[in-house]
């Protein structure tokens, strides 16, 4: 079996895919803002009995991002399966009558050089094997722009139109990318927004590879 690669994981949706892949014997790769919850989070899921390493990188600078999978990959194996979803900063969600072009700095970084950084960094791994599956997650303003989260609006949109992109130049050669758009807050106990829920949903997502943007509840939830 091969690597998942977890770009901003945290104790709830990162871990639960985590331990969700590893479940079926898949290697974790878990990329972290800092060193030391990539250790917590490894050591938890290492006690688990899964293959895991936590790696840190700031998704808004690309060389530390791409060092890390570069690490993850030498010393996993090959990133077969890619997840991007850190959580937003809160700055990023100002009203747009209130959002500078210096305001947008920040969150073009995290969602649209973060992602493309990414997936060049693991599309040579997945090539070489044949297959492949890059995951996008996103709030719901990806799908419904929000006036009171100009930042988020405006590059989800960004990330969401580059994953579209990617979903159709790839998919003849067995990579499969994918959006998964989470409305609201990610909510233990929810029937469809638990953490380990989103994980099945996200195991579905990666087996059945069938279209490009996928829902996790209803947008108006």
């Amino acid at each position: 079996m091969t690597t998942i690669a977890i770009i901003g994981a945290g104790p709830g949706l990162g871990v639960a895919v985590a331990r969700r892949f590893g479940r079926e014997g898949f290697d974790v790769a878990l990329v972290t803002h800092t060193t030391e919850r990539a250790q917590t989070l490894s050591a938890e899921l290492a006690g688990e009995g899964l293959t895991v390493r936590g790696f840190a990188a700031d998704v808004r600078d690309p060389k530390a991002l791409e060092a890390a999978l570069d690490a993850a990959t030498a010393t996993l194996g090959p990133i077969e399966v890619m997840q991007y979803s850190p959580v937003p900063q809160r700055e990023f969600m100002r009203p747009v009558l209130e959002t500078t072009p210096a305001d947008l700095v920040g969150p073009i970084e995290f969602s649209v050089y973060g992602p493309v950084a990414a997936v060049h960094q693991v599309l040579p791994g997945m090539r070489a094997l044949g297959r492949g599956t890059i995951l996008f997650v996103n709030g719901g303003t990806a799908a419904v722009p929000h006036p009171d989260r100009a930042g988020t609006s405006l590059a989800f949109a960004a990330e969401s139109a580059y994953g579209h992109l990617l979903h159709g130049a790839l998919a003849d050669e067995g990579i499969h990318v994918a959006q998964l758009v989470i409305p609201g807050a990610i909510s233990p106990g929810h029937p469809r927004k638990d953490p380990a829920v989103l994980a099945e949903t996200i195991w579905n997502i990666h087996q059945d590879r069938h279209g490009y943007r996928h829902f996790a509840d209803d947008l108006d939830s």
